[in-house]
């Protein structure tokens, strides 16, 4: 498995260990996670896993038009629509006694979820203009970067099939999540470009540390982007922190040196220095202004405001118990929130409570 998933941080191995429980059983899994954190090699790693035969077969029901995705997953019989020349297979049958990987299965149209629902249902299917039930022996892994619970109280997910898809859901940790596993992504990235023949750079440990500081919104996906850039800009070259600050993680390169700064400052994390002025007031005199923020939409196309928000409110909370060692009560009040208040927000953000001494 570890051929597959890399990296050896606390939640990529919390990764592993469910693909590992799961991978010998038959139930539907969901991998729930964002764009570009690699559902898709979850998804292989779980069928590597697993005892089936067949093969893994891919669909992703966004990049496939509505009105074919019907053929594609189920086939289709000659002469049931106009183009059908001859019968063809779906997905369906060519993955039976495999796996069948539905990425962005949150895409897929209202009208086509009644009969994938009745296909998980029944274990069979019917091909697009024909009446026989084709029985079928396949393990069913499903992934989506949505809020299906979202789309269901919207009306465009049914219920029923969600409940279906949905037996052993997996959260996949983004790459911002995964920190301590970049230096190893980029030495398993640089060996497969190395494989292509191309003379790939060499990262420095400022360098890693770097790349260990940005926020990564696009997830491995924007990663692998950076590795590429790097070999094509600084072929065999050793790559510095200000390489990777300067040259290879902007979306949109800046003008001048104030703009540099200003992006280098948006995508790092907070200060580390405490200012040990006792006649100035420490509150909140590391934490970011929040004219910061609004550069975000000149790098970025989407922010997931909840996320972000929710992030950063574990990300005080757990230092005020941290620094508190754990007391609910002075944690409140280092925070700035009634105890109650605290109480109710650990609780909604599933952060482990310390008990009081």
């Amino acid at each position: 498995m570890s051929s597959l998933i890399k990296g050896k941080g606390i939640a990529t191995n919390q990764l592993k260990k469910l693909v590992e429980m799961v991978a010998s059983s038959t139930s539907t899994v969901l991998l729930r996670g964002e764009t570009g954190c690699g559902k898709d090699v979850v998804a292989r790693a779980i069928h590597q896993n697993s005892d089936r035969s067949g093969e893994l077969v891919n669909v992703n029901c966004a990049a496939i038009p509505s009105e074919l995705l019907e053929s594609e997953l189920f086939g289709h019989e000659k002469g049931s629509f106009t183009g059908a020349d001859s019968q063809r297979q779906g997905r369906f049958e060519l993955s039976d006694k495999g796996t069948l990987f539905l990425d962005e299965i949150g895409d897929m149209p209202m009208a086509l979820q009644a009969k994938l629902l009745r296909a998980i249902e029944t274990k069979s299917i019917q091909r697009v203009g024909g009446k026989k039930e084709i029985k079928l022996d396949l393990r069913l892994v499903c992934a989506t970067h949505q809020n299906i619970e979202k789309k269901i109280e919207e009306g465009s997910f049914r219920s029923d099939l969600f409940f279906r898809i949905n037996v052993f859901p997996i959260e996949i940790p983004t790459l911002s999540e995964r920190r301590e596993d970049i230096p190893i992504l980029v030495e398993h990235l640089l060996d497969e470009i190395k494989k292509t023949g191309l003379n790939v750079p060499k990262f420095e440990n400022s360098a890693i540390f770097a790349l260990q500081e940005y926020i990564w919104p696009g997830n491995i996906r924007e990663l692998k982007n950076v590795i590429e850039r790097a070999t094509i800009i600084f072929p065999g070259k050793s790559i510095n922190s200000e390489n990777v600050k300067q040259n290879l993680i902007k979306i949109k390169l800046p003008h001048n040196e104030k703009e540099k700064d200003d992006l280098w400052e948006m995508t790092s994390s907070l200060p580390t220095s405490i200012n040990d002025d006792k006649n100035q007031s420490k509150e909140s005199n590391q934490l970011p202004h929040p004219n910061h923020y609004k550069k975000w939409f000149e790098y970025l196309d989407k922010i997931d405001l909840r996320r972000q928000l929710s992030e950063i409110e574990i990300t005080l909370i757990e230092a005020a118990l941290e620094k508190n060692h754990g007391s609910v009560t002075k944690s409140a009040e280092c925070l700035k929130i009634n105890r109650t208040t605290l109480i109710e927000k650990m609780k909604k953000l599933s952060i482990k409570r310390v008990l009081e001494n």
